[in-house]
């Protein structure tokens, strides 16, 4: 069975108040409250975002993806297909890009992901008590760089059509066309856009 992501965009500052063994279960129940019985009961979708009930005061949502199942697949495949791709585009359309998805979906040096660490420490580091990594960790200040960089990269994305093509069309483990690549990057840029507008951070969860 595959990993799944669990996607949240939050108020950090509110996060940052609580114990760090207590914020991933924080970010889960306020969205998959504990008192409901089915495991797949959560509050209702609106414009991709699962709020809790109380949203005028809410500090938290998960994005929930339409495009995927929910897999973290995906997102994995993608990344793989921009690290095939970023070097057959100029460099303003390659820097907007990496800015974009490192850290979220890709990075140049995968040793050096936040998640890794737990974020420099905001979440408990992989392995430490069993607890499996998060997969994501951005903090306000990356996501509105994010935002700014998809800004640039959005109206350019045909530009990697051609070596998407080339490079990725056909392979496993890559998406499955085109048009999937891109609709994924760009629920990513309403993920950031988003969670920019807020000033909240995003945290990816298995």
């Amino acid at each position: 069975m595959g990993m799944d992501l669990s996607l949240f965009m939050a108020d950090w500052e509110r996060l940052g108040r609580l114990a760090v063994d207590d914020r991933a279960r924080a970010l889960e129940d306020a969205v998959w409250p504990p008192e409901r019985d089915d495991a797949y009961d959560r509050y209702p979708v609106a414009g991709g975002w699962i709020w809790p009930p109380e949203r005028e005061g809410a500090w938290c949502a998960e994005y929930d993806f339409a495009c995927t199942t929910g897999a973290y697949s995906p997102h994995f495949r993608a990344g793989d297909a921009w690290d095939d791709v970023r070097g057959f585009v100029d460099a303003a359309l390659r820097e907007a890009m990496d800015t974009f998805l490192g850290g979220l979906i890709w990075d140049e040096d995968p040793d050096a992901d936040p998640a890794l660490t737990g974020g420099g420490g905001f979440f408990p580091p992989a392995g430490d008590g069993g607890r499996p990594r998060v997969l994501l960790v951005c903090p306000p200040g990356s996501v509105s760089g994010k935002a700014r960089a998809w800004e640039r990269a959005e109206p350019r994305l045909d530009e990697l059509r051609e070596p998407f093509a080339a490079e990725c069309a056909g392979w496993a483990g890559r998406p499955g066309s085109f048009e999937d690549f891109t609709t994924l990057l760009r629920e990513w840029g309403a993920v950031t856009a988003e969670a920019a507008y807020r000033g909240w951070g995003l945290v990816g969860l298995p």
